[in-house]
This record gives structure tokens, sequence and C-alpha cells, in this order.
């Protein structure tokens, strides 16, 4: 791909990539999920709503106003499923009031203390409680604030308030100020989100009052759809995000390495994200629906002797048995180790042709696979005469994986073969590319594409090959022998159609 032209802004460049983070933080595409060890957000929301009740029986705060149950035309964006759709006002205080002694300090807060952009950085004065609680927007210690003016608001002057006299203190009349409830919702994490495109944005369509001032209302903030993660993913997002921040901070002055981070920073997010695909943690299981992958298998099995005995598969080799030194991570429980070998039907190298220029029948080589997927662009063809040494089976047919076989730079790339792609009707693999063909009722070709795209297999391929440095070859019977995670059909189903809405995604982070 060629590099896109020099941008000579990098101040710009920089608040693009903070701006590509946050959203994707938002959504879940930048930590693994791991409902095993962080739970539900629901028990999270629970644990809210019961923290809730008790302030207000100890009479601490007021009963909340119901908010607007959440339709799901409103929802913006999918979710992970261990994660919930709430209002703000069902997690937060939005502008509490404090009470407290007359004579006791406090900190005063003018909106010129609050720094703009994506610091969490504020100052204070030191004043008698007595003297500001009156006619100014009142916080406490570990409060969010944020401007709710133009063009504060857009200038994303918003911080965490800090250790401050008393843990009270009141400011400047244009703010919002969120309030956790205990502290199920990390602070830094609910900070980010106000930072974030998708707010700001959103805040921006419902500004009121007239051109010189407008502003955001309560109502707008209380009742704004917020993304909640379980608490420790929570923590997770906001750390990830200061320590991919903090590598844009130090490149932004150099414009050679923010481009480099700014190529470099999708690439480790789609592993990131395939990883932890294949591992079973961006979906949640259901072994009550989805069934188990032993069963599967053995359907997988079954099928597979109704072949043989009508003699339309050979019988195959059998295959050794895994050893737990194979398995290089846990899965879910309803989920099985196999080899490929078992799922497939065919798994063969192409075989040599003879060229020809009649453009009948095209010869899928390496160039044809790449990661953008399958192409016949750079195909070459076959003499026709040739077709008749071809058995059956080595005619490619919808669905097949391709996956190169040979040569640095190019070994591991797959694709998957795309009958709509071919205007031809017909074509076939040559010697450096092996066919994978599985039954695909029972497996996906598009998740198996995903596990042999995964860092797992691709960050390992020239250990997994055979043959020098310059010329490494992926020899049938490792591909056959390779060890992959099987999901019950249903959950393969799931984690496809989440990866295929991401990945996209994760590609526009490119061009920002």
């Amino acid at each position: 791909m060629a590099r896109p032209k020099k941008n000579t802004n990098t101040h710009a460049l920089a608040d693009k990539m903070r701006k590509a983070v946050l959203q994707a933080a938002i959504q879940g595409k930048l930590t693994q999920q791991d409902a095993t060890k962080d739970g539900n957000a629901r028990e999270l929301l629970a644990q809210i709503e019961t923290e809730k009740q008790r302030l207000v029986k100890a009479g601490e705060i007021k009963r909340q106003k119901s908010l607007p149950d959440i339709t799901e035309e409103e929802k913006p964006f999918d979710i992970p499923d261990n994660w919930v759709w709430v209002r703000l006002g069902e997690i937060v205080l939005v502008n509490p009031r404090n009470k407290a002694e007359d004579s006791l300090e406090a900190a005063f807060i003018p909106m010129t203390f609050i720094q703009d952009g994506y610091n969490n950085a504020v100052t204070f004065e030191v004043r008698e409680w007595g003297k500001i609680k009156k006619g100014y927007t009142h916080f406490s210690k570990n409060d969010v604030v944020l401007a709710k003016i133009t063009p504060c608001f857009q200038n994303l002057k918003s911080a965490i308030i800090p250790d401050i006299p008393n843990e009270i203190g009141a400011g400047t009349t244009e703010i919002h100020v969120l309030r956790n409830f205990g502290s199920h919702v990390d602070l830094d994490y609910l900070l980010y989100f106000v930072k974030s495109p998708d707010f700001i944005n959103n805040g921006v369509a419902t500004f009121t009052g007239t051109a010189g001032q407008q502003r955001i209302g309560t109502d707008f903030v209380k009742e704004y759809l917020f993304p909640l993660p379980p608490l420790a993913e929570q923590q997770r997002i906001a750390d990830k995000i200061k320590e991919v921040f903090l590598q844009i901070d130090d490149l932004q002055t150099d414009e050679n390495a923010l481009y480099a981070l700014q190529t470099a920073f999708p690439r480790q997010m789609q592993a990131s994200l395939l990883q932890a695909a294949i591992e079973g943690k961006l979906t949640q299981q259901d072994a009550t629906k989805d069934g188990n992958a032993i069963d599967l298998l053995a359907e997988i099995e079954s099928e597979k002797q109704r072949l043989i005995q009508a003699g339309e598969l050979k019988r195959q080799k059998t295959l050794p048995p895994i050893i737990e030194e194979e398995k290089p991570f846990d899965i879910p429980d309803n989920w099985e180790w196999v080899r490929l070998d078992q799922l497939s039907i065919y798994i063969q190298r192409g075989r040599s042709p003879k060229y020809s220029s009649i453009e009948e029948i095209p010869v899928i080589s390496q160039k044809c696979v790449q990661w953008t997927g399958f192409s016949l662009e750079l195909a070459k063809f076959i003499d026709p005469e040739t077709k008749e040494k071809y058995q059956p089976e080595r005619f490619l047919q919808d669905g097949d994986l391709l996956w190169n076989s040979t040569g640095l730079g190019t070994v591991g790339r797959v694709a998957k073969y795309r009958e709509e792609r071919n205007k031809y009707d017909i074509a076939v693999a040559d010697s450096h590319v092996t066919v994978i063909r599985l039954l695909k009722q029972y497996v996906l070709p598009e998740y198996v594409e995903l596990f042999i795209s995964s860092p797992i297999i691709q960050q390992n391929i020239e250990d997994i090959c055979s043959g020098s440095t310059k010329q490494k070859e992926l020899a049938t019977s490792t591909a056959k022998n390779t060890v992959l995670p099987l999901p019950p059909l249903a959950e393969q189903q799931r984690i496809v159609d989440l990866l295929e809405q991401a990945l996209p995604e994760i590609q526009t982070l490119k061009n920002i």
C-alpha cells in the first residue's frame, strides 16, 4: 500500500489518532473481554442500584426520577456481550449539592482553571465555603466536571477533581458535575468517555441558547447512552488509553515516528481482536442453546463416513491425538481442540500449471491471495487442453480457503475463494497454494480463515514452515495437523459476525 501524502500538521494528525483511540475504546475494541474473570456489567449495574437505594434510605441523596427506557434504535453501535447500555443518570449523580459548615475551607475553581484537551489538569483557589456555596456549581473530590458551554465543551475542558480542602468545592456555573455512586465506575474511563468524539459530537448537535452562548443541558447528560463494561475492564481500557496517548504525545513532534504509530496501532488492535476471538473472549458461551463442539465433531465424523461409503470421499489417514503441549491457550468448556484435517474433506496443494494466453481457466497463485482478500487481477491461465489432467476435486469450490504455502513474505497469507469474483466460473490453484475444503454445514470457512489470520499462526509461521530462510514452505502434512479451537456452529457465526463488523472499522484507522 502506498504511504499517504505526508501530513505537515502533526498536531492535527495526533488529535485524529486520539479521537480514533477513544472511539475504539468505548466500543470495546481496545481491550480483550474476559467475562469469566470480569463478570457481567449487568451485575455491576445491580450493585450501583443497590448503593443508590442505600443512599436514598440514609437521606444522603434524593430519589432519582426514572429515565426513559433504552430502545434498540438509540444504540449507536454494538458493544461486547458482557457490557450493558445505560443512561449516564443511572450510574452517576448529575449536578449534586454539597452540605458543609460555612467556616470550612473549600476549593474554588473558575472555568479558566480547567485545562483544555486530553489531560486531566485542574487547579483551584482556597476559599471559605460559606462565601462560595451560593451562586456556584458544587463539586467534591473525585467528581468528574465538564464544561457545558461553547467553545469550552468542544475544547474538551473536563477533569477529575483532585484532592481539595475538606473534599468540597464550588466554581463556575458553566460546568456539569458527575458524581460516582461509591466506586463502581472508573473515573478515568468516565472522563475519557466525556472527551470521546461520540459524546462531543452529539452534544454539539443538541446545543441550545444564542449563537454567542450555547450549551448542553442537564437532560442531555442524564439521558445520554453510556456503554458500561465490567469494572476491571473499565480500568484496563483507561490504562490502555493512557499508554497509547503517551506514545502519541512523545511522537507528536516527530512526524515519521507518529506515522509509524498510526499504521502500527490498527495492526496491533486487529491482532488482539483476532486472538481474543479464537480464545472465546469476544463472545459469551451458551452451551444450553449452542450445544457442545464435541457433538459437532461427532456429526462431522458421521458425515465423513457417509461420504466415504457413497464413494465421494477417500478414507483419510488417522491423525495423532492432540497432546496438552500442543494447546497454546485455554478455551471455553463447550469448545474442542481439533486438527484442521478433522474438519476438512480436502487439503491439498495445487499443481504446477502449463500456462496459456487463452483466458479460460485462471490459475490461483500466491499473488491472488492477499490480506485484502481473493482477487483474479494478477491471475494467469492454464492451457485449456490440460484441463482433463485435473481431477474434479482440484477445481475450486465456493468457500474453499486458499493458504499461501511458499516464500518468505508470502507464506501464511489466507483468503476465501469466492465464486462471484470469478467471471470464468472455473479456477484451479498452483503448487504454491494449499486448498482447504471444509464441511461448510458444520464449520464456517470464515471462522477458520480468522484463525489462520490470527497471531497464534501468523507470528509463528516461519517456525511452522520448513526450508531455508529464503524459501520457507508450508507442508501439506503441517496444514492437516494444524491444531485449532472449534466452537459450536452458532458461536462460530457470532464470532464471524462480530469481526466482520469490527475489522473493517479498524482498517479505517489507518486513514485517519
